[in-house]
């Protein structure tokens, strides 16, 4: 057997660094992963064994070794099905950008949820500082600033295209980690990437002027070495975030404000919407919640109720 770690996946085929070098592996059969339902039964940043195929130059994942972590959403084909981003990452780098494509705080906020479920630290880059023309941008700016900040999110400005001091201020923060890139087409993902791991190569292209959406460059999610341990995971624009079905319970346990207070409610099972003694909602009546946030938790809330 032989331990790697996958780098690249492309449906069929995985890329595999090992100590023997980077190997081309596909799957033997079926993997069951703790009932989940997955598009993708191997995902980028796993560590896998395999044994290499007889008289090829190819191996075959036999196993799957325990995940310490991942970052999933629904899957947007599938219904009742799971894609994972990535696993085993050290935190994640949400990229947002304020116009062409505008990143809503929804998105933001079930990005956030699903980090948090494994305490994943996660930065918000803010890019394409350089077009920004309008008061709005400026406003909207502040705005995520104001909500996300406080909350241990640490907010940077940046132009992926532009701001080489800050994104050679990013370096120091990826040392010796696994970190995910994500956020809609069109963000700069891609553009960064290239800039801190100049071998990725990754392709990209400018917003379509008539959507006003991001083009798909990325097709498959691959991570790249820089560094002594160091990897940048890059991932295909997510569209939607949906995340998975969370028992109403534990939705209030990833949003960091509100996990606080849990506990001191009136009732154990309380939902934090109008039900008496909530210690949620008094402190939101007294502005320790954002409003924007709190919102969010309760969209959130009743979508799962819509699905159950």
């Amino acid at each position: 057997m032989i331990k790697g770690r996958v780098m690249k996946s492309t449906g069929s085929w995985y890329q595999v660094k090992t100590d023997k070098g980077m190997l081309q592996c596909r799957l033997r059969g079926k993997f069951k992963q703790d009932d989940l339902k997955l598009t993708n039964p191997v995902a980028v940043g796993d560590w896998v064994l395999i044994t290499m195929e007889d008289q090829q130059e190819t191996a075959v994942i036999t196993d799957i070794l325990p995940r310490d972590n991942y970052i999933i959403r629904k899957s947007t084909r599938k219904q009742t099905y799971s894609h994972i981003l990535a696993s085993n990452v050290s935190q994640a780098f949400l990229m947002v950008t304020l116009n062409s494509p505008r990143t809503s705080l929804g998105f933001i906020d079930r990005f956030l949820v699903s980090t948090e479920s494994f305490r994943i630290p996660t930065f918000i880059l803010v890019n394409k500082s350089d077009t920004w023309a309008k008061e709005k941008d400026l406003e909207y700016l502040e705005l995520i600033r104001e909500i996300y900040d406080p909350l241990g999110y640490p907010v940077l400005v940046m132009s992926a295209l532009q701001d080489n001091a800050l994104k050679e201020e990013l370096k120091p923060l990826l040392a010796s980690k696994t970190t995910l890139i994500a956020g809609h087409s069109g963000v700069g993902k891609s553009t960064l990437l290239n800039h801190l791991v100049p071998d990725a190569e990754q392709a990209t292209r400018p917003v379509s002027k008539f959507t006003a959406k991001g083009v798909h460059t990325t097709t498959f999610a691959e991570m790249f070495e820089f560094g002594e341990n160091a990897y940048l995971i890059d991932t295909p624009g997510i569209k939607e975030f949906g995340i998975l079905d969370i028992e109403e319970q534990e939705l209030s346990h990833y949003f960091v404000e509100l996990r606080k207070y849990l506990g001191q409610c009136k009732y154990h099972n309380c939902r934090h919407i109008n039900e008496p003694g909530c210690k949620v909602m008094e402190v939101l009546e007294e502005g320790y919640i954002h409003p924007y946030r709190y919102d969010s938790y309760v969209k959130m809330l009743h979508e799962e109720d819509s699905h159950r």
